[in-house]
């Protein structure tokens, strides 16, 4: 009996090394192939006609954005800013916010009681209420920089903000159910004097 179990056991064996060498001359003959294939490339003689250069002119943009999504900055602060550096050129912009991170300027918050500063401190009104956002002041001053720099890669000479906004954005949970704040601001320049 074990003679008999192990003569099927003797053919699949048999079978298993008849199929490994058929499968390795099938291997030779597909390497051979690409060998085969593999020729070098003979380089076509060059043309002595050279095309002209065809130059691609850029369109200029007649609008720059910049946009700052859900920051962790008073959504009261930034309308505040907004409203203050909105239909100003972008140095002058980044001037009066440089001056309000000195402390040399405040932004007018109107109606939202606020104390009163003298009227040095807050530009076109005789006294007035207003404060110094500091954490708003920053984000703002790396947002109107990064609308200078496509303004600058879009063409626009003479760039003013046109359209400074802000909105609520949707307000992560803290500890103990609290909600942090957070805002969106949307920038747009355009050439001063052209189309609105």
């Amino acid at each position: 009996m074990v003679e008999q179990t192990n003569a099927p056991k003797a053919k699949k064996a048999k079978k298993v090394e008849e199929v490994k060498t058929e499968v390795a001359p099938a291997e030779t003959k597909t390497e051979s192939v690409e060998a085969k294939t593999e020729k070098p490339k003979v380089a076509e003689p060059s043309k002595s006609v050279q095309s002209p250069a065809v130059k691609v002119e850029k369109v200029k943009k007649e609008v720059a954005v910049a946009n700052l999504i859900s920051a962790a900055i008073s959504t009261k602060q930034s309308v505040a800013i907004c409203r203050m550096i909105r239909r100003k050129s972008i140095t002058r912009a980044l001037e009066m916010l440089e001056l309000v991170l000195q402390k040399k300027l405040a932004v007018p918050m109107i109606g939202a009681e606020i104390p009163h500063r003298r009227r040095a401190l807050i530009p076109h009104t005789a006294g007035g209420s207003g404060r110094f956002p500091m954490n708003a002041t920053k984000e703002f001053i790396g947002l109107v920089k990064q609308l200078k720099a496509n303004c600058e890669v879009n063409g626009i000479e003479n760039p003013q903000i046109t359209i400074a906004m802000s909105n609520i954005a949707s307000r992560p949970y803290k500890r103990e159910g609290r909600k942090g704040k957070r805002t969106h601001v949307h920038l747009e320049a355009r050439m001063y004097g052209g189309k609105k």
